[in-house]
């Protein structure tokens, strides 16, 4: 019996919040110990003998779609085309907690006798409303190199975290389980977030850091942790790329993050408060379509598809409407105009897609793929003007007072403030970078020419924002207003009894000291 992760912690309510853990087998027995003991005392504690430690028993789910391909790297491979991995869910909701931090390990036994303990964590229930908080602000792991480095400088810089708002993209390919537990390459999602991962620069080898064991997760879903139709002898890649309107999975996702959720959306959307700051979560997120020969693109199908429909793709669509009209709009306005959310001291809105931003993936626009066929072709535009986040987001977000947008998706990181004063933010560099397209990098992106599609720059018209303290700068000693690299990795934290959100920067190559870039206030 072993734990594929250390336990995470999700959703917290008055006195109660929710245990989750991960297990190769069923288990006999899984429990959250709460309370101090020896793992000496471990047989006594389950039985309700060791004085001050309660047990609380957690329910299993067997996660149906977890497997590994002939691309894993995982243990027990090479694999010979796509194989079921048993992967099983343990969660427990754990009520009547104190006002205070409460120790507590989680264990599985087996059948026979096994026994897998987990570390020693702490938890706690929600903090009462207007509490001032620490928050980690990042996305777009997906195994990236620096994954460890990143999470345990930032662990290091935070002291105690109160929660990690996480924008989108956690692994690669969402039904693959070495992604989440247990990739060789030591940079799985858990690994970097149980304090279990490794990874070597500079002569440090950095582990993670168990965070989640003891600050919530918030997550948010992004185009990763969508998966496209079944197939027992595809590779699960393929299968991820294999998603068409109407036809798509996002059951793997939602076992594994159950909460928090919303009566309208469930898991996928929702809002919450933690502390003195009310957080709501969309799903804004779309397929991501390769530019690559003889695939289905952003911008149109393969030639020799122009009469076969069924092999389509569609081009970059929208998985769920966020645009006005849409279940996902009106639970927004709601959120926002709620009591909840007045009484905060701060509001904040995660989504994936960048529709603000320098990265590749902030083009083409965020709205529904318009086709044009003709005789020989099947192409797509992308009109910028509907951009439904610009078009139809922005304008709730300043009427309602929102102090920061979160975004993913392009590795990157740049922030940018509109005429509302609405900041906006993207935030993720751990070494998987796509660029960025700036006028001081040089790079342009590949899209069609048209005033549609913004090559260099942000699409949404606005000048992105120099760091305040240190920002990097070019071979010409130029001040740089991103960072975008696969040497120096980034990471944010919004502190709100400060009132700010800070970025800080570390180069993996060099080593030395985590060196705080930029600092603006909400």
């Amino acid at each position: 019996m072993h734990l594929l992760c250390e336990p995470y912690l999700l959703d917290p309510q008055p006195g109660s919040v929710t245990v989750v853990w991960h297990t190769a087998s069923p288990g006999m027995v899984n429990a959250v110990l709460l309370g101090a003991f020896s793992p000496a005392d471990l047989a006594a504690a389950l039985e309700g003998g060791v004085p001050g430690v309660r047990v609380v028993r957690a329910e299993t789910l067997p996660l149906s779609r977890m497997r590994e391909d002939a691309e894993s790297r995982a243990p027990g491979g090479p694999y010979d085309g796509v194989v079921a991995r048993p992967v099983h869910r343990q969660l427990a909701v754990v009520d009547g907690l104190p006002d205070a931090r409460t120790p507590y390990r989680v264990v599985s036994v087996s059948g026979d006798g096994g026994i897998a303990l987990s570390g020693a964590h702490t938890l706690r229930g929600a903090l009462p409303a207007g509490t001032p908080v620490q928050l980690l602000l990042t996305s777009d792991h997906q195994l990236g190199p620096m994954v460890p480095a990143n999470l345990e400088l930032a662990a290091e810089t935070a002291g105690e975290l109160n929660g990690v708002l996480f924008a989108g993209d956690m692994i690669n390919v969402v039904d693959r389980a070495s992604d989440w537990f247990d990739h060789t390459n030591g940079r799985a999602f858990f690994a970097g977030f149980g304090g279990r991962a490794s990874w070597t620069a500079a002569g440090r080898t950095f582990t993670g850091a168990p965070i989640i064991s003891s600050a919530p997760l918030y997550p948010t879903i992004g185009n990763h942790e969508v998966i496209g139709r079944w197939s027992t002898a595809s590779s699960l890649e393929f299968q991820f790329e294999d998603a068409v309107p109407g036809d798509w999975d996002l059951s793997t996702y939602e076992a594994m993050f159950p909460v928090p959720a919303s009566p309208t959306g469930g898991p996928r959307w929702w809002a919450r408060t933690i502390g003195d700051v009310f957080v709501v979560s969309l799903f804004g997120t779309e397929i991501w379509r390769p530019e690559r020969p003889g695939t289905r693109g952003t911008y149109g199908e393969r030639p020799e598809d122009r009469d076969a429909p069924e092999r389509w793709g569609h081009g970059r669509f929208i998985f769920t409407p966020i645009g006005k009209g849409s279940p996902q709009y009106a639970f927004l306005v709601s959120a926002l105009a709620s009591e909840e959310a007045r009484n905060a001291t701060y509001r904040v809105v995660m989504f994936h897609h960048p529709s603000h931003g320098l990265g590749f993936n902030s083009v083409p626009a965020y709205t529904d793929p318009v086709p044009v066929i003709t005789d020989d072709a099947v192409r797509y535009e992308y009109p910028l003007a509907d951009d439904h986040i610009l078009r139809d987001l922005a304008p709730v977000f300043s009427a309602y007072y929102v102090n920061l947008v979160l975004n993913g998706h392009s590795h990157v990181w740049a922030r940018f403030r509109d005429e509302a004063g609405v900041n906006w933010l993207e935030t993720s560099n751990v070494g998987n970078t796509w660029g960025a397209y700036h006028k001081l990098s040089g790079r342009f992106r590949l899209a069609p020419d048209g005033p549609d599609y913004v090559l260099q720059g942000d699409p949404g018209g606005l000048e992105p924002i120099l760091p305040t303290v240190a920002p990097l700068t070019d071979a010409e000693g130029t001040p740089l207003p991103f960072v975008a690299s696969n040497e120096i990795t980034a990471f944010t934290l919004l502190d709100s009894a400060a009132g700010m959100v800070r970025s800080y920067r570390y180069d993996t190559a060099a080593g030395g000291d985590v060196v705080l870039f930029d600092e603006f206030p909400l």
